[in-house]
């Protein structure tokens, strides 16, 4: 089982799949075993905004060799592998995140610099993270009570290959093995697992609070982590009330690693009081105590409010692959190499998440009888003769309805419409590499025989999603298979909106411009191209704006110029 919802698990599950490609991990570390620190970055798609000769200028040169050593010994996928996900069935790096990954101090020159992660800004726009260095704003740095800050100093086991190894003991594992584990990555049966005090053994003891939360006992729980559980409801608000007990129940606490994060933090200095937000009702609050013996020097509350930083996410909750091992959901062979060598030592190190599998045939009822469907030599191929599929089509065309294999053909190519589960599963993979930028992984797909005139349930085609992977391999080869450039997903937009909408590079844009995607479009919406450049505040496509309004003066909505004013 999973300490996370299965809706949770099963988000979780379709991120290690499709999130960090194997091909990146194997890029990313031949470039940081080669000691091309920045080469590794781009393999994992990270984009670097600074020049280390300038940090030394700046802060000194200290400051730099430190900076130096710390870029030597990052694994930006490892990075990505630990980041938080959006989730709720999405599988998209938690947006707008500022993630400190050290922080330095040259003496005397003010505020301390620091190493940090920027997430993308939008939630389906492109995965790429920028890697900053620099002075942060009060809001961002440590025990700054900002939700959009996760402080990693005292985790360096999620990105520096130096403490990658720690991973396992920060799950709350002992020498050989994680909790709920065997050392060699098969889940323990339930007759092997605790139920009474193990002692002193961590895994054991992370497995017997985690099965006393799980069946309830919150109380219990936290105390056999030498954790005190105030479970004083907090003052009500109207007709709002809150259960602490339940709320600490929902949540997939690693309840043993709670104290020694906070102490980690505390003694870095980022304060010895933490939350976990809760929306805007009420938090989770954790405090240091000077307590000693049963229920320790932790004490979790839940509060109205509170103005106290929050906790990394990273340090309270349980790792997911945890879990997906647990449940059966994931192998250790397909974990990523760090991770795996880190909680199986014994094992041979994992190769990383598989990569694309191709299409299988699928079984379709028609006409009283099963049929088998397969997406080969770029088509969706049906068992009927061509005269008969001309016939259908002439049907469609004339507003008759189709069944069937006919049926499935029309909802594959057009988005709209029923598709057996397994043709689902073959669609989701596809878009979902797109989403995560494996442009291989699409390539591959496509290689295999899939048809690339398929459409997704929100009617997008390969073109709409151009702006999230590498356009120049992909987009002669879609033109090529007769894909239109001015077809229209469920808002109307183009493929050159959504580049234009969703972040697409002036590289794309420019691509579909010269290929000869029209500029005289509008979504449902009514935004015209120009609009939707002022709405994101495309400042570098301010040719293609001007191109727009100089040549379709006034198309557009006029409600948006009336707002906009």
């Amino acid at each position: 089982m999973s300490r996370f919802p299965p809706a949770e698990a099963a988000d979780w599950r379709r991120i290690r799949r499709y999130a960090v490609p194997r091909w990146m991990i194997e890029r990313a570390t031949a470039r940081r075993l080669a000691g091309d620190w920045a080469g590794a970055c781009a393999a994992a798609a990270v984009d670097v905004d600074f020049e280390l000769p300038r940090i030394a200028g700046k802060y000194g040169a200290d400051v730099a060799t430190a900076v130096a050593d710390d870029l030597h010994h990052f694994a930006p996928d490892l990075l990505r592998w630990h980041l938080p996900r959006l989730l709720g069935g999405r599988t998209t790096l938690a947006p707008n995140l500022t993630v400190l990954l050290s922080g330095h101090h040259p003496p005397g020159r003010g505020g301390a610099p620091y190493l940090y992660v920027l997430t993308p800004a939008m939630t389906e726009g492109p995965q790429r993270l920028t890697l900053r260095f620099g002075q942060l704003g009060e809001e961002h740095r440590p025990g700054a009570a900002d939700i959009t800050t996760e402080d990693w100093t005292t985790a360096r086991h999620l990105w520096d290959v130096r403490h990658a190894a720690e991973l396992r003991e920060h799950c709350g594992g002992n020498a050989e093995r994680p909790p709920f584990l065997n050392a060699d990555g098969t889940p323990r049966p339930p007759s092997e697992l605790p139920r009474s005090d193990p002692g002193d053994d961590p895994a054991e003891r992370a497995e017997w609070a985690a099965l006393l939360h799980e069946e309830g006992e919150v109380e219990a729980a936290f105390a056999a982590a030498g954790v005190t559980a105030d479970l004083t409801p907090p003052p009500s608000r109207g007709w709002y009330h809150t259960d602490p007990k339940a709320l600490l129940a929902a949540r997939p606490f690693s309840l043993t690693r709670l104290e020694p994060g906070i102490r980690r933090l505390a003694e870095a200095g980022a304060g010895n009081r933490f939350r976990i937000a809760n929306g805007w009702r009420n938090s989770i609050l954790l405090e240091l105590t000077d307590r000693t013996g049963p229920g320790g020097g932790l004490r979790v509350s839940v509060v109205q409010e509170d103005d106290s930083p929050v906790m990394p996410r990273a340090l309270w909750r349980e790792l997911p692959d945890l879990g997906l091992l647990r449940s059966g959901r994931l192998a250790p062979a397909q974990l990523h190499p760090l991770v795996g060598a880190a909680l199986f030592p014994s094992l041979p190190v994992p190769k990383g998440p598989p990569g694309p599998e191709a299409p299988v045939p699928v079984r379709v009822r028609c006409r009283g009888s099963w049929h088998r469907v397969l997406s080969r030599g770029g088509r969706l191929d049906v068992p009927h003769g061509e005269e008969e599929q001309q016939r259908e089509r002439a049907m469609r065309a004339f507003g008759g309805a189709v069944a069937g294999c006919f049926a499935v053909q029309q909802a594959w190519t057009s988005g709209t419409g029923r598709l057996p589960r397994a043709l689902r599963d073959q669609r989701r993979e596809l878009f979902l590499r797109a989403q995560h930028g494996d442009t291989p992984g699409v390539l591959e797909l496509l290689d295999a025989g899939v048809d690339p005139r398929i459409r997704d349930g929100a009617r997008r085609g390969l073109l709409h999603v151009l702006n999230l992977l590498d356009h120049e391999p992909l987009l002669p080869r879609l033109l090529s298979a007769g894909l239109d450039l001015e077809g229209r997903d469920h808002r109307e937009r183009t493929p050159l909106c959504a580049a234009v909408g969703h972040g697409g590079s002036v590289a794309l844009v420019e691509a579909l411009l010269a290929a000869g995607a029209r500029i005289d479009v509008v979504d449902t919406m009514e935004l015209s191209l120009a609009q939707v450049i002022r709405k994101y505040k495309r400042h570098d496509l301010a040719f293609l704006r001007e191109r727009v309004e100089k040549e379709h003066p006034g198309i557009g909505a006029d409600w948006w110029e009336e707002w906009e004013q």
